[in-house]
């Protein structure tokens, strides 16, 4: 949940430099995206993936420290919980077979993932929200210690003057609820799309992305169930924005965002400065062309698709953005197929954009189709091209299509794109996503937890794909 801090405890005076360092990073980030100075290389991606470690009764295990331990890899790191980790892949250049790669680089990395979860007494599950968690799991005596968590926590609810943050979901059914602590947004992974773009267009492909939001999540759901309750399709999208909801005062630290950029990427992290008050003010010894007060004010700010800086081997910055809208789960070839549909979909609208074609729709129009592909999944309806479709006949007919031109236009091999956008249609015409998946199951099974979760848990470790996935309850 980003970079750690030295402390957890801040001085006026700490809070004014930051402020100043923060406002004098944005203007030099404006000033070398205009002069140039930033990388602009071709297409590059990786993931961040997010699991739970789960006790021998599928309930959350606060075991990540000895997980690490055992582990033993750079590739994983702690999350917000005890019961959380996080898994990175190196990136790599969006060409040639990089999906059939990122595949089997992921499966061993989650192989040993496996034995080192089994040599501490758990085990290892990747879903958008864990069925079988409860309220009380999500306390700060599992928060893993970190200066950044504390103070994150302490901040949120300093900013809320100490009132309650409240859970307000109505899908399928409605879950009301109150809680005490930033800790609730642990119930949501998920698997995190990377891609670095050329700075000087990086605007045209984060409206791109944006764009393209609804339909991906459309047929990606995997998080239908929160505290026994059946809500979204991907419930993670309002827990996550209400987990850490700073009040009514202030603007939403988890959002779709307020609009399309214009003419640069700039305008994202100026706005970042003008109307988010500072969360967490680390000052940091590094030289301003590091960014680190503006990367450290953005960590704390979630779009839904987030512009980042960062820095190649070389040391120059790039642009990447942050695509957060997956789930984790249910399976790897799911994900590297979510994650070409993305690639795909972002490249080909991005080319158009850069291009001069006009905006295929308004910000409201992308925004709408967002939440309701969150609520409803593959029955929702989305705006395409000033018609609505059912989100199923627009990514067959459509998006499907244009997605596999964009993977072509990044040299992906034609292999790899007929194999994991097949996954994709497959999906797509059983109507079987992981969230649909497990609603079948709940209702075959009359809510038994146990029994979803022994069998998600089998079927997640055949690596086949979820509308492969039987219901032999």
């Amino acid at each position: 949940m980003g970079q750690e801090i030295a402390t957890d405890h801040f001085t006026p005076e700490d809070w004014r430099e930051y402020a100043a360092r923060l406002n004098a990073e944005t203007r030099l980030l404006r000033e070398m995206l205009d002069d140039g100075a930033f990388s602009g290389q071709p297409e590059m991606g990786g993931f961040e993936l997010e699991g739970w470690l789960a006790d021998g009764h599928f309930r959350p295990a606060p075991l990540n420290a000895q997980f690490l331990q055992a582990l033993d890899t750079p590739l994983a790191t702690t999350e917000l919980a005890q019961f959380n980790i996080e898994f990175n892949t190196p990136p790599r250049h969006l060409t040639g077979a990089v999906f059939s790669e990122f595949e089997q680089a992921l499966r061993q990395l989650l192989g040993q993932a496996d034995s080192a979860a089994q040599q501490v007494g758990a085990q290892l599950l990747l879903t958008g929200i864990l069925p079988s968690a409860e309220p009380g799991d999500f306390c700060l005596e599992t928060m893993t210690d970190s200066n950044r968590y504390h103070a994150l926590n302490a901040e949120i609810l300093k900013a809320r003057h100490g009132r309650p943050l409240r859970l307000e979901i109505d899908g399928r059914e409605s879950l009301r609820l109150r809680h005490d602590s930033v800790m609730l947004e642990a119930a949501t992974t998920s698997f995190q799309v990377h891609l670095q773009v050329p700075a000087e267009t990086a605007h045209h492909f984060y409206n791109a992305a944006i764009i393209a939001s609804g339909p991906v999540l459309a047929a990606a759901g995997n998080s239908p169930f929160l505290f026994g309750r059946s809500l979204w399709q991907e419930t993670r999208i309002p827990l996550f924005e209400q987990a850490v909801d700073a009040g009514r005062e202030y603007p939403a630290r988890v959002s779709f965002g307020s609009g399309f950029a214009d003419k640069s990427i700039a305008e994202c992290f100026e706005e970042n400065a003008a109307i988010y008050p500072v969360l967490l003010p680390m000052l940091l010894d590094k030289p301003a062309e590091r960014f680190a007060h503006l990367r450290l004010h953005n960590g704390v700010i979630w779009r839904w698709n987030r512009p980042l800086v960062g820095f190649g081997p070389d040391g120059a910055p790039h642009i990447r953005i942050e695509h957060r809208i997956l789930p984790a789960g249910p399976s790897v070839p799911d994900m590297l197929a979510n994650a070409a549909l993305f690639y795909g979909l972002t490249r080909y609208l991005g080319a158009q954009l850069c291009a001069g074609e006009p905006l295929p729709m308004a910000f409201a129009t992308a925004r709408e189709n967002f939440y309701n592909a969150a609520r409803l999944g593959l029955e929702t309806p989305l705006r395409w091209n000033r018609q609505e479709w059912l989100a199923t006949s627009l990514l067959l007919d459509e998006l499907l299509p244009i997605a596999a031109e964009g993977l072509e236009q990044l040299g992906i091999a034609e292999a790899d794109i007929r194999h994991y956008l097949s996954i994709l249609a497959a999906r797509i015409e059983s109507g079987q996503t992981g969230a649909v998946w497990q609603q079948r199951h709940w209702q075959r099974t009359q809510g038994d937890c146990r029994r979803l979760l022994l069998d998600y848990a089998r079927l997640q470790h055949t690596h086949t794909p979820v509308h492969t996935w039987a219901l032999d309850c």
